[in-house]
């Protein structure tokens, strides 16, 4: 049995592949930049409006916090149940969709935040949410 004397040759990588790769990638990117071109140089003349910005910023959802004294706050200041529903649904006027965040204290009762929840509706705001803690949260 013969025994080899002479050392293989080391494998060669072959680029071929990835270069025609890499070309048809340039090809690609530049046929993409001429269709771009092309776009902007159609001869169109485009109506002019004035720099308004966006026509309406969706606003933040109002915050409704309940304390278990029974006072109601909207955002910073106690309102009435009264109140509380013009207020909603002068910004709901303003803005058709609205949402609400009702916060209600743990130890308030049920039938308080069930009391708000149904005023919020009667002002016509459809998004609603209650906000909760997980159990294992701490303060």
């Amino acid at each position: 049995m013969p025994l080899k004397t002479h050392p293989e040759d080391a494998p060669a990588l072959n680029l071929t592949p990835m270069i025609d790769i890499l070309f048809l990638l340039i090809i690609f990117f530049m046929v993409g930049s001429k269709f771009t071109e092309m776009e902007r140089s159609v001869d169109l003349d485009v109506p002019q409006v004035n720099d308004l910005g966006a026509l309406t910023a969706a606003p933040e959802k109002k915050v409704i916090n309940i304390f278990r004294d029974g006072r109601v706050m909207l955002g910073t200041q106690v309102v009435s149940l009264e109140d509380l529903k013009t207020e909603l649904s002068t910004s709901q006027a303003q803005y058709q969709d609205l949402g609400v965040l009702v916060r209600g204290d743990s130890d308030v009762p049920f039938q308080q935040v069930a009391t708000v929840l149904t005023t919020v509706r009667q002002a016509g705001i459809a998004e609603m949410a209650i906000s909760v803690r997980l159990a294992n949260e701490r303060r």
